[in-house]
């Protein structure tokens, strides 16, 4: 099903494209952004509950600059001192985070009209051509982003792109999850488990160090399921510093496999998290502040959690870490997947 979403502040008239499952499932995602709008999941008594913090239309996602359901590229999370070397040559990019690169600087992808070009029941594909340069990044590059909802109760985001140049790529999606319901409040006494021995230790600009400090001992540690609130706010230096949870883990193993779960005791709904990439940064919104959502919900710090999949941090400026670099004619693809369930 398709319908409007409103107006920019350009005049693009936005879509929304809402896809079911036979399952109860539902999502709704826009070509503003390629943002993620509504998931609904069915909870313990199959009463379909939404999981995704958001805005009620196109012109509320341009105001809001939390990334609510965001496609953020071309390169997610930070870049130190907002510049990196590439074949000898050094690129400058916008210093929007503290002298560093956040998210691909200020010309957001995520404040952009995507095309959407295979639409289907279950699936749609938006696609944008970043041009040579853009956001400071060298090569065009064709970017395509596929939402598919299975049968399996997946949420399945495949990420396409060939750069005409060598590059840097490492998009991710930007949702805030709370499987009580985006309205319910904190997640706080939500249960995460993370298949991760460590994580990459950062200082305070949330730069990596290049260390990947084991999580054992720590409040770091989410290999049994523990509530987001029970350690959060530990004397840890890590939690100091990020004000919470807002740090890349280090997904063990390697290809597609399980990195993270979390659940919900109010609704019994559980997501897992499945991705090929490396890393993945939870964060568990501690800089919301009464932001107006949909259907009138206002959002505070902690109401929803983040589960980013990607390239560590600053991994252009670190040899220990797998770089996002993309050979000019190399394919970038990637796929991440939630995948839900109620529990009794």
């Amino acid at each position: 099903m398709v319908c409007g979403f409103g107006t920019t502040s350009k005049g693009d008239k936005a879509k929304l494209y809402t896809m079911k499952n036979d399952n109860g499932m539902e999502i709704a995602v826009s070509d503003y952004g390629a943002a993620l709008v509504k998931l609904l999941v069915p909870d313990r008594e199959g009463k379909a509950v939404d999981v995704v913090l958001g805005y009620d239309s196109a012109e509320d996602y341009e105001k809001g600059d939390v990334y609510f359901g965001a496609t953020v590229g071309r390169v997610a999370n930070r870049i130190a001192k907002a510049s990196f070397e590439l074949n000898n040559r050094v690129y400058a990019l916008t210093a929007n985070d503290n002298g560093n690169s956040l998210h691909g600087g200020r010309n957001f992808y995520n404040k952009r009209m995507w095309e959407a070009k295979e639409i289907t029941d279950k699936s749609v594909t938006f696609a944008l051509h970043s041009p040579d340069k853009d956001q400071g990044y060298p090569g065009d590059v064709d970017i395509s982003i596929t939402y598919e909802l299975t049968e399996d109760n997946e949420v399945k985001i495949h990420y396409h792109a060939v750069p005409k140049a060598d590059t840097l790529l490492n998009l991710t999606n930007h949702s805030y999850f709370n499987l009580s319901g985006h309205a319910f409040g904190t997640v706080l006494e939500q249960e995460v488990w993370m298949n991760a021995d460590s994580f990459t230790r950062a200082d305070a600009q949330s730069i990596p160090t290049g260390e990947l400090a084991p999580v054992e001992g720590t409040p770091m540690d989410f290999r049994e399921y523990k509530a987001v609130g029970k350690e959060i706010d530990a004397d840890y230096e890590a939690l100091v510093l990020g004000q919470g949870y807002d740090h890349n883990w280090v997904i063990n193993g390697a290809g597609m496999r399980m990195a993270a779960k979390m659940r919900s005791k109010e609704t019994g709904i559980v997501m897992e998290v499945f991705t090929d990439l490396p890393g993945i940064q939870f964060y568990t919104g501690n800089f919301l502040e009464n932001e107006q959502g949909k259907q009138g919900a206002v959002y505070k710090k902690r109401h929803g959690a983040c589960f980013e999949t990607q390239y560590f941090p600053d991994a252009v400026h670190k040899e220990n870490f797998e770089g996002p670099h993309i050979k000019a004619g190399d394919i970038y693809d990637t796929v991440t997947v939630y995948r839900f369930h109620a529990e009794s």
